[in-house]
């Protein structure tokens, strides 16, 4: 088995891989969160929802997304750097992180901030979309009481309520391992953090099974396409 040696290439590694990894995770958590405000203003507004402007904004946020969760982890690749372990006959070259106290800080509040806001984010904005479908529900039909449209609402919705409860639990790991992460020699078992560091990117992946399969509304459109696909196909060939 051959080893990178080049420490040029093995800098640039060390510098740019956790910042990526980093920014694509926080962005991707983000996006879901302003999917979700869209949502709930949607619901708000009603027919009054200006769709042609809400694609407009849709576009500016997401390079907005990505340009602020690069910046807040810009700390990261500007306190990296590469060492040298020499242990008897093995030597290894770590990538090694090392902050102030005050980056220490910042990089604690920044990581509990891209964590938790946009997990609050969905979840304050699902228990608007629920509580103003059922408020909406009771004025035009008052055989029922709010507490009853309620109960309706959330049965048909719980799913927007389930997924960010999931996918926050799906991402303790990840935020366990950044906090307690450090150097570790192979010998040492590192299967558990090999699997805490994996399950951590799981939140990412199961988009599609977390908001489309539980919604009747997405999976009867999500089929439809395929329908459509698969006509489309059969026609060509």
């Amino acid at each position: 088995m051959s080893f990178i040696t080049n420490r040029s290439i093995l800098f640039v590694n060390c510098v740019s891989i956790e910042i990526i990894l980093k920014s694509c995770l926080a962005s991707s958590e983000w996006l879901n969160a302003c999917v979700a405000i869209e949502r709930m203003f949607s619901v708000i507004k009603g027919m009054t929802f200006d769709k042609n402007k809400s694609k407009t904004i849709a576009k500016r946020m997401i390079f907005v997304v990505i340009i602020f969760t690069i910046l807040t982890h810009i700390h990261d690749p500007l306190n990296r750097q590469l060492i040298d372990d020499l242990d008897g006959d093995q030597k290894r070259i770590w990538c090694f992180a090392k902050y102030s106290s005050e980056v220490t800080k910042y990089n604690t509040t920044i990581t509990l901030f891209h964590f938790l806001v946009p997990f609050s984010t969905n979840f304050i904005s699902a228990l608007v979309l629920i509580i103003v479908t059922a408020y909406s529900r009771f004025k035009a039909e008052s055989k029922q009481s709010l507490k009853q449209h309620l109960r309706i609402k959330f049965k048909q919705h719980k799913h927007i309520i389930i997924a960010p409860c999931i996918l926050l639990l799906l991402g303790l790991s990840r935020l366990i391992i950044s906090f307690t992460s450090g150097c570790m020699r192979s010998p040492r078992q590192p299967w558990l953090y090999l699997i805490g560091y994996f399950v951590s990117f799981i939140p990412s992946i199961l988009t599609f099974f977390v908001f489309v399969l539980p919604s009747k509304t997405y999976k009867d459109e999500f089929d439809k396409k395929i329908q459509r696909w698969v006509r489309s196909f059969l026609r060509r060939s």
